[in-house]
């Protein structure tokens, strides 16, 4: 991995080890916070509380930090965010570690790293298409894609020690060291110069061109609603899930197996779309999401844990597989003055239906059981995922070899009202 090509490249190897760290920091995040929030009250609702906090601040600011992330050098955001969040959860680590944790000083400080999670989310693309090559951007978010998934393997085995050994505060305090190195590995980090537009926009008009790049792609914004039916279904999941694994399937220890298959399942999709190149990537891959509905419908079944387990790794793995392809014909497709703005309507997008999950998952639960909310979202994961396929869009899109020919038989992009040219020419110089 060290000696990858790609690490060459100094701004990408630094602000490459500063994700990767983030990345293995927030790995043991999931199973310490459900955990954590179990311990201290008993209760799903409030570890829907928590978990509605952090996505709601994230989701309300997302189209924000897109804006910003297109005015401003991409770096800086970033770097600011990593040390909002090594605030945050470092606060969190402390509360625990203290003994008497508060719910709401948790549910705030979730709360204000997700805003800080919705400047860092649409920045991810410009940092890759500002420090890599187009030829060489696959093989960069498939680089970034293996260490997310690898994070999380060992990333449920070390929350399992740490909760079990120290507390889940431990897992906090890691997760904040972690942003505080990524904080000073992207100080230096140099991008690509990129030339700014010939007039600074309004906030308004703005919100309304990266809107206009996402509607007028039938392929991006049908999969984005497939996106978000997983994500919702994930929410069910995630609240659901651990309860029924701690009541029903043998304790905490199943709760975190289940989680560790799913990051064997992810680093196995990630090794996978480091390699494969299929002549249709999103159709591909969103039919490998539809795959999510298997372990939602096990859990739903009572069936046995093994099954369980096998199927949330291999639903997993169609997610691994997504994420780098995905991230791929994004940055092929969409113009790089617009990208941090697409980005952030495909974070907002994608994540709008995990509040309302977060919510009406253990309410349903509550009303008819937890069998009928699983079901319900094995059901719409797997129609809204498989049912991309129909879109003509999504069957055409391909990339080539060099990730620079975006949509093979894509229908012209009309301009943008007022579109002034969101395409920007990078030049060999860099930015602080």
């Amino acid at each position: 991995m060290l000696s990858h090509p790609l690490l060459r490249n100094r701004s990408f190897r630094l602000f490459f080890l500063g994700r990767s760290l983030s990345l293995i920091g927030d790995a043991v995040i999931p199973a310490a916070l459900a955990l954590a929030v179990l311990r201290a009250t008993g209760s799903t609702s409030a570890l829907a509380l928590v978990l509605g906090c952090a996505m709601g601040t994230k989701l309300l600011l997302l189209p924000l930090g897109g804006v910003v992330g297109d005015r401003f050098n991409p770096r800086t955001v970033a770097l600011a965010s990593d040390l909002v969040r090594c605030v945050t959860q470092l606060f969190v680590g402390v509360q625990l570690l203290g003994g008497d944790p508060q719910l709401w000083h948790i549910a705030l400080a979730e709360a204000i790293g997700g805003a800080a999670s919705a400047f860092a989310m649409p920045t991810l693309s410009p940092l890759i298409t500002g420090t890599v090559a187009a030829k060489d951007r696959h093989a960069a978010n498939a680089l970034i894609g293996v260490v997310s998934s690898g994070s999380r393997v060992g990333g449920p085995a070390l929350a399992g020690l740490l909760i079990l050994v120290a507390g889940p505060g431990w897992a906090f305090v890691l997760d904040a060291a972690s942003f505080a190195v990524s904080a000073c590995l992207l100080m230096a980090v140099r991008l690509h110069r990129v030339e700014e537009p010939a007039a600074r926009r309004s906030l308004r008009k703005d919100l309304v061109e990266g809107w206009h790049e996402v509607r007028s792609r039938d392929w991006y914004w049908t999969s984005l609603v497939a996106h978000s039916a997983w994500n919702g279904a994930a929410a069910v999941l995630m609240t659901l899930g651990p309860v029924i694994a701690v009541e029903e399937l043998g304790g905490e220890g199943t709760w975190i197996a289940i989680l560790q298959a799913g990051a064997f399942g992810l680093l196995a999709g990630s090794l996978l779309a480091g390699r494969a190149r299929p002549k249709r990537p999103v159709l591909v891959a969103n039919l490998g999401l539809a795959t999510y509905a298997l372990p939602l419908a096990l859990l739903a079944a009572e069936a046995p844990t093994p099954a369980v387990i096998a199927a949330y790794g291999l639903a997993q793995a169609g997610l691994g597989f997504l994420s780098p392809v995905w991230q791929t014909s994004v940055q092929a497709a969409i113009p790089s003055g617009a990208l941090a703005r697409v980005t952030s309507y495909d974070w907002l997008l994608s994540l709008a239906a995990m509040p309302l999950a977060y919510v009406l998952g253990p309410l349903a639960a509550d009303a008819w059981g937890t069998a009928a909310p699983l079901w319900i979202a094995a059901a719409v994961v797997g129609v809204a995922c498989a049912g991309t396929a129909a879109v003509p869009g999504v069957r055409r899109f391909g990339v080539s070899d060099d990730g620079r020919q975006p949509v093979p038989g894509e229908r012209g992009r009309q301009p943008a009202p007022g579109d002034t040219g969101l395409s920007k020419n990078v030049s060999s110089d860099t930015v602080a």
